[in-house]
């Protein structure tokens, strides 16, 4: 039998609770648990973070790309700049570069494109050549007014 460990943390602004074994990732936690299908691994070497040990969660805030939506479940700003400029094609690494975004919105306010593009430097894209993702994120830069109203909050 497998020891299991109590995981308590902040999903999208509610609080939750799981049992998992100790080397249960986060990721597989929020995907399989709280059906945050928007998590995805990335290198799955543990280099990216991705794959962060749930258990290493515990106490902590976590927001994923399902608690950007307005409240109504359309698209927040960000996302539907994306939508506008086909920021996105096969959607892989799209929720991560969204969330991404959103951090840098909410603490720079109109950031400069080369703030966005320092900003996802991290995310591998093998799409869309990120021209498209900087070009939503400059729209939305450009129309700035208080950043809560783009940025996505947890609900």
């Amino acid at each position: 039998m497998n020891p299991v460990v109590v995981v308590t943390l902040e999903v999208n602004g509610t609080r939750q609770q799981v049992e998992v074994e100790p080397r249960t990732l986060l990721a597989d936690v929020l995907r399989e648990k709280f059906s945050a299908k928007g998590t995805h691994l990335g290198c799955e070497h543990g280099v990216c973070g991705a794959c962060t040990v749930a258990a290493q969660a515990a106490g902590h805030r976590v927001e994923t790309v399902e608690s950007l939506a307005e409240p109504d479940g359309s698209l927040n700003e960000l996302q539907g700049a994306f939508q506008k400029h086909h920021g996105l094609q096969c959607g892989f690494c799209t929720p991560g570069i969204l969330m991404s975004l959103t951090a840098l919105f909410r603490t720079t306010q109109h950031p400069s494109e080369d703030q966005i593009r320092e900003f996802i430097q991290g995310h591998i894209c093998r799409c869309t050549g990120y021209q498209q993702m900087i070009e939503a994120a400059l729209e939305v830069s450009e129309h700035a007014g208080d950043v809560s109203e783009h940025a996505g909050s947890a609900r």
